[in-house]
C-alpha cells in the first residue's frame, strides 16, 4: 500500500482547487479523450444510433460531445468529493426527500433503483445524509489497483455510506436486513447471462436487464423507489425521487424491472447526453426462441 501514501496526498490536495479550476483540468481531459484518444467513441456513437435512429450522424456526434463532457466533470467532481464539507456538498444539491421520511415512518427497508446517470457519485452522498435512521447501503465493484480502491472506497464512505463489494454481496448482506435499511442499485448494468435476464422494449429493442434487484425487492418485500439525477448547471444537480410501489410481490413479475427501463429511456430522451452512454447497453441480441419465457410486454 506505498503506492496509496504517494497517490492519495497529490489527489487530496487536487480535491482542494476550486471546482471552477478544477472544470480548466476538466475541459482540457475531455479535449484529449474525445480528439485524440477518441475513449470507447465507437461504443458511444453505436450506442446512440441505436437510441436515435432518427437523428442525423452530426446531431449524434453533439450529443457525444456533450455527454464526454459530463462523463469527464463526473470524475473531476469526484475527486473534489474527496475533501468537500458537507454543507459545501448540500449548495450543489437540490433534492425533495418527502417520499423517503414518508416511508421511514414505517421501517420498510427501501430499494432505491436507478440508472448511470450524471453525476451518480453524487447521489450516494445525499441519500448518506438522507438516511435519517436507516443504514445506507452501497454497492460498489472493488477495484484491482489496492491503493486506488482504498482512495475510492474511503471517499463513497465519507458521510456515512456501508459499502458492500459486489464479490460479498450474497455472504454480507444478510448482516444488514435486521434494522431498516436503504439499498442504493445502478440496476442498468448489461447482463452477462441473457438467460437469466428479464427483456424489456428499451428504445425500440428488446434488452436484457438483469433479474437482481427486482429479486431482492420481493424476497425482502421493501418499498421501491425510482431516483435520477441531472445537472441543472455545471457542478449543480437535482435528484428526482418517485415511490413505485411499498408491496412489490403484488406487482406482476418483471413489473418493477420495466418500471426502470421506462424510466431510463423517458428521462434520456430528455436529456440524451446525461448517460453512461460508454458502456455496451445492448450486449446481447434477442432470440424469440431462446428468451420469449423471460420476455416482459
Amino acid at each position: 500500500m506505498i503506492l496509496y501514501y504517494i497517490i492519495f496526498p497529490f489527489f487530496y490536495l487536487l480535491s482542494l482547487l476550486p471546482l471552477r479550476v478544477l472544470y480548466w483540468l476538466s475541459d482540457f481531459i475531455y479535449w484529449l479523450v474525445f480528439y485524440v484518444f477518441g475513449y470507447r467513441k465507437a461504443v458511444v456513437l453505436k450506442n446512440l444510433s441505436i437510441a436515435f435512429p432518427e437523428k442525423t450522424e452530426e446531431e449524434r456526434i453533439i450529443i457525444a460531445k456533450e455527454f464526454y463532457g459530463l462523463f469527464i466533470d463526473t470524475f473531476i467532481e469526484t475527486i473534489k468529493l474527496i475533501s468537500i464539507s458537507k454543507k459545501q456538498f448540500l449548495k450543489r444539491l437540490e433534492i425533495d426527500v418527502t417520499v423517503l421520511n414518508e416511508l421511514q415512518k414505517t421501517n420498510q427497508p427501501i430499494q432505491l433503483h436507478s440508472g448511470h446517470f450524471f453525476n451518480y457519485e453524487f447521489m450516494n452522498y445525499a441519500f448518506a445524509i438522507h438516511k435519517a435512521h436507516y443504514t445506507w447501503l452501497g454497492i460498489y465493484s472493488a477495484l484491482s489497483n489496492k491503493a486506488f480502491n482504498k482512495i475510492i472506497y474511503d471517499m463513497r464512505s465519507r458521510f456515512g455510506t456501508t459499502l458492500i463489494s459486489t464479490k460479498e454481496f450474497k455472504t454480507s448482506f444478510h448482516q444488514f436486513t435486521a434494522q431498516p435499511y436503504l439499498l442504493g442499485l445502478a440496476a442498468d448494468q448489461s447482463t452477462s447471462n441473457p438467460l437469466n435476464a428479464y427483456w424489456v422494449d428499451f428504445f425500440g429493442k428488446k434488452t436484457a436487464f438483469i433479474k437482481g434487484p427486482e429479486k431482492g425487492a420481493r424476497s425482502m418485500n421493501t418499498a421501491v423507489v425510482m431516483v435520477y439525477i441531472y445537472p441543472k448547471k455545471r457542478g449543480y444537480y437535482k435528484i428526482e425521487c418517485n415511490l413505485l410501489t411499498t408491496t412489490p410481490n403484488g406487482l406482476p413479475h418483471g413489473a418493477i424491472t420495466k418500471s426502470l427501463a421506462q424510466l431510463l429511456e423517458e428521462k434520456i430522451k430528455q436529456h440524451p447526453a446525461n448517460y453512461l452512454w460508454s458502456h455496451k447497453r445492448w450486449k446481447h441480441e434477442y432470440d424469440e426462441e431462446k428468451y420469449k419465457h423471460l420476455t416482459i410486454d
